[in-house]
């Protein structure tokens, strides 16, 4: 049992379906966000986190943050960075979506889609989805052995 964990956790084949599959989910994410800064601008103020005067900017860089990211992911230049960098995105929206959880504050989180029904999905579901993708980033990240159809490799 433990020689398969092991072979899976060294396999270029997994790390690569999971380095194309995050980088594509967030080349994805990005389109709609770029399209329509204004309706990312208002999901983001729906947050209530953020001062009014940065809303405008986040919803502008940060949608490219994730297409630039992405496609590194997908081309496979400088995948540990880009690997970092939406771990990090990954985990303000975790941290982001918990707090508004706690605060009992249904919204749309602008992940995926802007919700045009008012139907909402439930942010403990998103939280686990993030979860998941944060692990298939570290993953990536700490993937030690030859990273296959890669452009360019760092160390």
């Amino acid at each position: 049992m433990n020689n398969i964990f092991d072979k899976m956790l060294n396999n270029s084949w997994v790390e690569l379906i999971l380095r194309c599959s995050l980088g594509i989910l967030f080349i994805y994410s990005s389109t709609h966000k770029i399209i329509d800064p204004a309706g990312f601008a208002k999901i983001i103020y729906g947050y209530y986190l953020f001062p009014h005067y940065f809303i405008n900017i986040i919803a502008i860089v940060l949608p490219f943050m994730e297409l630039v990211t992405g496609i590194c992911l997908v081309l496979g230049v400088f995948p540990k960075p880009a690997a970092a960098i939406i771990n990090g995105m990954l985990t303000l929206f975790i941290i982001i979506l918990t707090i508004n959880l706690i605060r009992g504050i249904e919204f749309d989180c602008g992940c995926l889609s802007f919700n045009t029904s008012g139907d909402f999905t439930h942010a403990g579901w998103v939280i686990a989805r993030n979860f998941l993708l944060l692990l298939s980033g570290l993953y990536i990240m700490f993937f030690k052995k030859r990273r296959l159809f890669c452009l360019y490799r760092n160390s």
